[in-house]
C-alpha cells in the first residue's frame, strides 16, 4: 500500500523544507521555523531587504540570465557584504519555495534544500 506523503512547508527564515512530525500534530498551522537557530534569529529587516534586492536583480536580468546571490549581499552590505552571503542564499531559498525564482547549479534547476557550492538564481520557467 503506497504511503501518503507527509505535509511540508518552508521555514520562514532560511527557506528549507519543514516536514510534518507527530509532535506538531496539534499546532502544525503555527510551525514556522525549521530549527531553534532560525526561531531565535527570526526574519530580520536585512533578510527582507536581501530578498527584495534579489527579486529586483532577477527581474532586471534577461529571461535567460541568472544572478549570484552574492550580488544582492554586495548591494545591501556594502563593505561588510561577505557576512551577508549566507543570508542572501537563504533569501534565494525563500524565493524558490514560493515559486518566485529557481535555484540553478551547473545549468540545472536543483532542490534548494540540497544546494552545496556556488548557486545562481533565475526567473521561474
Amino acid at each position: 500500500m503506497p504511503r501518503t506523503p507527509l505535509p511540508t512547508k518552508p521555514c520562514a527564515r532560511c527557506g528549507r523544507t519543514i516536514t510534518w512530525r507527530k509532535a506538531w500534530e496539534r499546532d502544525w498551522a503555527t510551525v514556522r521555523w525549521c530549527s531553534d537557530n532560525c526561531r531565535k534569529r527570526g526574519l530580520t529587516p536585512v533578510d527582507i531587504e536581501l530578498e527584495d534586492r534579489l527579486t529586483a536583480l532577477v527581474r532586471a536580468h534577461a529571461a535567460s540570465g541568472s544572478v549570484d546571490p552574492s550580488e544582492a549581499a554586495r548591494a545591501v552590505g556594502g563593505a561588510a557584504w561577505e557576512e551577508l552571503v549566507e543570508p542572501a542564499r537563504n533569501a534565494a531559498r525563500r524565493l524558490a519555495s514560493t515559486g518566485r525564482a529557481q535555484i540553478v547549479q551547473g545549468g540545472r534547476v536543483i532542490d534548494p534544500d540540497h544546494a552545496k557550492g556556488p548557486i545562481t538564481v533565475r526567473r521561474p520557467r
